[in-house]
């Protein structure tokens, strides 16, 4: 069960402010074992800093990979992949990630139309 950070601060600021272990666990129910870890994680700012992602380095620079694409759409897997030093695997998820798509045939082209010889 996670505990949320103003509970963990008024736990902590209790037994800080004197109080015995024994009532801080009939006050918040938790051992003190609990009460030396968040006071440690208080100290260190665990519950301060906020949880940010760091981005990750890839090998493929999106923009360019897209930038490239856009200059010529009819290049190839291994074509895209050779300046960037990586597989067309590669290539192909990034693109995927990018949401570009394979080439889409162009509309069906209509055959002409034989004139029958016999309806005229």
């Amino acid at each position: 069960m996670a505990y949320s950070k103003d509970f963990v601060k008024q736990a902590v600021a209790y037994k800080d402010a004197g109080h015995t272990f024994r009532q801080l666990r009939e006050a918040f129910g938790i051992p003190s074992e609990t009460f030396y870890l968040w006071k440690e994680k208080l100290e260190n700012g665990y519950y301060e800093a906020p949880k940010t992602r760091k981005q990750r380095s890839r090998k493929i620079d999106k923009e360019k990979l897209r930038q490239a694409v856009k200059e010529n759409p009819d290049m190839y897997l291994y074509e895209l992949a050779e300046p960037f030093g990586c597989t067309p695997q590669a290539v192909f998820y990034m693109l995927q990630s990018l949401n570009i798509t394979l080439k889409k045939r162009p509309l069906p082209i209509t055959k002409s139309l034989k004139i029958n010889v016999r309806n005229i």
